[in-house]
């Protein structure tokens, strides 16, 4: 039997109070090779490399599955997965489909075009209580990322002294006129962080501003031929902006939410219900390419060098692996060196579906006037975040997993948030709100 993982630290909880890490069941564990390296698949079991996931009622009902993504730096587990044939360890094939915008993600999502997705985790729940598009039952089978996003400020606004929260509000009141702010997906996690930052800024998203959405790869274009003030978005569109000098980097969203849920690995509940065991190979193989990246800096510069394609990314490679490595530049003058820059893995906890990560986009939901009443809080994240599947994959992947499904946080503005007191109150106690 295989030794007991240990833990090489815990989360850092400066604004975040981490959950204590624990090693995953034993169950169906295997051996799997150190994935820092040229050959992969030569020091793989024979049965895994086989494309066995288990004997019989364990094997993947779907060997072949799509699973789409937006050209976005924090697609790269699922394209890794892929790429380094870690899919096939688990008796699956995946195939990686570029897609245009979250919308169209949503729709072949739903109308099974695609059998999972790199995906907001607000989308998913927003098509869960059907807001932001049709609805349907709906499925997070892992979070991909925390941190790692950025909000965007146009360069004509820092040569007007809005350098920052508090300067782009007194701007707003001195030069009245309609403020245009972008974000990704009406429910998304980039809504909620833009309005969230400009909220404890004490600017009013709903009534001082104009919100549009607009697709990630179009961001930068837009803000060129003048179309918004700001934007906020996954990388490496935020360094393409200051690549460009076309804007800079006001804020960054783990100073918002230090080590925040981002983009999760999402499909419908009916697929995981046709599917369990192709959802949980799926899961394995994303979690091995999860730890492959944040294994290294060399291999997160092979991660940089493979989704900068134009399959992929579409994008220069060293606009994606400084902020990919935490080297930041704001675009203003000053540097520095993040510790807490976009992470795949962080011993598991960055992959872990908390019920508590998805408990927090409901109240922003309801804060921003998206959801009418309050939902059940905890019954919609226990329906949706498939803890069952993420645990049985994690075992197989040898991924410890926390000891509870909740964690809680100091956000940006000195709130905290936690799940296990009253979500209602969370929800409608902001000053500001719709």
């Amino acid at each position: 039997m295989p030794s007991r993982l240990k833990i090489a630290k815990p989360l850092r909880a400066t604004d975040t109070a981490a959950a204590d890490i624990a090693p995953a069941s034993h169950g169906r564990r295997r051996a799997l090779a150190t994935i820092a390296g040229a050959s992969v698949m030569t020091l793989v079991d024979p049965m895994v490399r086989s494309g066995a996931w288990a004997a019989g009622s364990d094997a993947p009902e779907k060997p072949e599955v799509k699973i789409g993504f937006i050209p976005l730096t924090d697609c790269a587990s699922v394209v890794m997965a892929s790429t380094l044939g870690l899919d096939k360890k688990y008796g699956i094939r995946i195939t990686p489909s570029k897609e245009a915008s979250w919308a169209g993600v949503r729709d072949k999502l739903v109308n099974g075009e695609l059998d999972a997705a790199h995906v907001l985790y607000g989308l998913i729940y927003g098509v869960q209580l059907g807001i932001g598009g049709p609805k349907k039952d709906m499925a997070v089978l892992m979070s991909l990322n925390h941190n790692g996003q950025a909000i965007t400020l146009s360069s004509k606004l820092a040569e007007k002294g809005a350098k920052d929260g508090a300067s782009l509000k007194a701007l707003m009141a001195k030069e009245r006129r309609d403020y245009v702010f972008a974000q990704t997906f009406p429910t998304g996690t980039h809504a909620m962080w833009l309005y969230y930052w400009l909220a404890a800024n004490g600017v009013n998203p709903m009534q001082d501003a104009k919100a549009i959405t607009v697709p990630p790869p179009q961001m930068v274009a837009n803000m060129r031929v003048g179309n918004m003030d700001g934007f906020c978005v996954g990388e490496p569109w935020g360094a393409r902006a200051i690549a460009d000098r076309i804007g800079f980097t006001v804020e960054t969203t783990q100073s918002i939410w230090k080590d925040h849920p981002e983009k999760t690995l999402g499909t419908t509940a009916e697929f995981v219900q046709k599917y369990p065991n192709t959802a949980r190979a799926m899961v394995a193989a994303v979690l091995e390419a999860s730890k492959y990246i944040d294994a290294s800096a060399s291999n997160r510069r092979k991660t940089a060098e493979t989704i900068a394609a134009k399959s992929y990314v579409n994008t220069d490679m060293d606009i994606i692996l400084d902020r990919m490595l935490g080297r930041y530049s704001n675009g203003l003058g000053k540097t520095w060196d993040d510790p807490d820059s976009m992470k795949f893995y962080q011993d598991g906890a960055a992959n872990y579906p908390f019920l508590s990560d998805g408990m927090w986009f409901l109240t922003q939901h309801k804060r921003w006037g998206l959801l009418k009443d309050h939902p059940d809080y905890l019954a919609v994240a226990k329906q949706v975040n498939r803890i069952d599947i993420y645990k049985q994959a994690a075992a197989a992947a040898q991924v410890p997993v926390p000891k509870s499904d909740f964690r809680t946080a100091r956000l940006i503005d000195g709130v905290t948030w936690d799940a296990s007191k009253d979500p209602k109150a969370y929800a409608d106690g902001f000053k500001i709100k719709a």
